[in-house]
């Protein structure tokens, strides 16, 4: 079982940036662990960007990670009666932009790409590719 020690004010502090939100959401809507290069082109960001962002939903005890070789998988923590009502209320919240449907339709592309149920190739998101889109 993943405990952390962690205030109130910390999980909500953790779910105060829109990409923090896309990437439980992403994870929800999942059911299944994700590696960096996964979210990335999930969320069109590169890599670099959404390690930190990954680092502070690690520290706030809403995700766990773990290796294997040399690739990291992030898993929501769900063992917590708090987080399974955390999880229902990021899930119900409306998606007045519909950012979730393209952010699955992009990850649902990539979970394609899995070799034997994991990731084996990284993020073809780069700077340059996130500027051209914008």
């Amino acid at each position: 079982m993943h405990r952390v020690n962690v205030a109130l004010h910390e999980l909500f502090q953790a779910l105060s940036d829109p990409y923090r939100i896309r990437i439980v959401r992403l994870m929800l809507e999942s059911k299944s662990e994700l590696c960096l290069c996964e979210l990335s082109e999930a969320l069109e960001e590169p890599e670099y960007k959404l390690s930190r962002h990954v680092k502070i939903l690690k520290s706030s005890g809403l995700i766990a990670s773990a290796r294997d070789g040399k690739w990291i998988y992030h898993s929501l923590v769900k063992d917590e009666k708090y987080l399974k009502l955390l999880h229902k209320a990021v899930t119900v919240f409306p998606d007045s932009e519909n950012q979730l449907a393209r952010d699955l339709t992009r990850f649902k592309k990539r979970m394609n790409m899995r070799e034997s149920g994991r990731c084996r190739q990284p993020s073809r998101v780069t700077e340059e590719n996130q500027r051209a889109r914008k």
